[in-house]
């Protein structure tokens, strides 16, 4: 499985739908990961094989998509996207995350675990009990 490219009718009927709904109510049945790129930002470029290995590492978990900002300035403009790449965390319940820039895979990955899985809170009251 690798990434797919969001069009604005596609975050629409995949993601929300912001021209029907005043809160956010995230329709997908995964957690998601969107990057907003360009194809001439040399970071961004960087992070694209980041999360095609992603992408196919979480397959059934969690779905990755790429917003390519020149094709759709719409979308990139109602997220106030002003620097690339921007990734947008969106878990399964509650408000999604933007990050700016390119992360390391590491650094990338405990995000992922975190934003899109609550890692952390999973082990911290594991530890608790």
């Amino acid at each position: 499985m690798a990434t797919e490219h969001l069009t604005l009718e596609k975050f629409k009927n995949e993601i929300f739908d912001y021209e029907t709904e005043q809160e956010w109510k995230y329709k997908g049945e995964l957690p998601a990961v969107i990057d907003f790129y360009a194809d001439w930002c040399a970071p961004c470029r960087m992070v694209a094989p980041i999360m095609e290995k992603f992408s196919e590492e979480y397959a059934g978990k969690a779905k990755f998509y790429k917003v390519d900002t020149e094709k759709e300035q719409q979308l990139a403009a109602m997220f106030g996207i002003r620097s690339i790449p921007s990734i947008l965390f969106i878990p399964k319940e509650g408000t999604p995350k933007m990050l700016v820039g390119a992360l390391p895979e590491a650094d990338f990955r405990k995000v992922v675990e975190q934003e899109l899985f609550n890692a952390d809170a999973e082990e911290n009251s594991a530890q608790q009990d």
